[in-house]
């Protein structure tokens, strides 16, 4: 699974998400912290009282080795459910990059964790640790269902869920297209026109 996992971090995330039937992208508004990071592993997944980060630090301690914890908080803004130290928590479980419905705090320091961390926005406040919340378990998170072992894909343009079950199909199509944009580009480079290439002169 390794090899796939790289496979799918030197491809675009719009080759990606066109391979997958143009499904899975969420919501524009969940961003990286860093955008010059990019993150790819399976999904573990979390559900938390919105404002209460319980959950997150039961996920840290259970998510196996190359996960991404993918957490359904609401949408919730007014605190931040994550921050510098439990992302560094999450390197040291060896969990591969994080995303939430819901803002986190310590951004610099986050960044200089040099650890995917994908949210809604940023909010300096604090959370409570009362509701235990569920992991494991079916979620929605960016308007996207996530469920445990599905494919997630972050970089700079968003973040992109494929179904577990179609992880290899999407990665053979992703990487086709990928392959036909660099001969497209070759074509650019030699003077033709996008119209020429994809044959849009009738329509046009």
């Amino acid at each position: 699974m390794e090899h796939v996992m790289e496979r799918f971090q030197r491809l675009p995330l719009g080759n990606i998400c066109d391979a997958n039937g143009k499904r899975g992208s969420m919501d524009p508004a969940i961003r990286p912290v860093d955008p010059s990071l990019h993150m790819v592993g399976r999904a573990y997944t979390v559900r938390c009282h919105p404002g209460d980060n319980l959950a997150i630090h039961k996920a840290i301690t259970e998510a196996p080795d190359g996960s991404v914890l993918v957490i359904d908080a609401g949408g919730y803004t007014g605190g931040g459910h994550i921050g510098e130290i439990m992302c560094f928590a999450c390197m040291q479980r060896g969990i591969r990059g994080l995303v939430i419905d819901g803002t986190c705090r310590d951004a610099d320091d986050i960044q200089a964790l040099g650890f995917p961390v994908f949210s809604r926005g940023f909010n300096p406040g604090g959370t409570v640790k009362e509701t235990v919340g569920q992991t494991e378990i079916p979620i929605v998170c960016g308007g996207v269902p996530v469920r445990p072992g599905d494919l997630v894909v972050g970089n700079r343009d968003g973040v992109v869920v494929v179904a577990k079950e179609n992880i290899e199909a999407v990665l053979e199509g992703a990487e086709a297209i990928a392959q036909k944009e660099v001969r497209v580009l070759e074509e650019l480079k030699q003077g033709r026109t996008t119209a020429e290439i994809y044959q849009f002169s009738k329509i046009l």
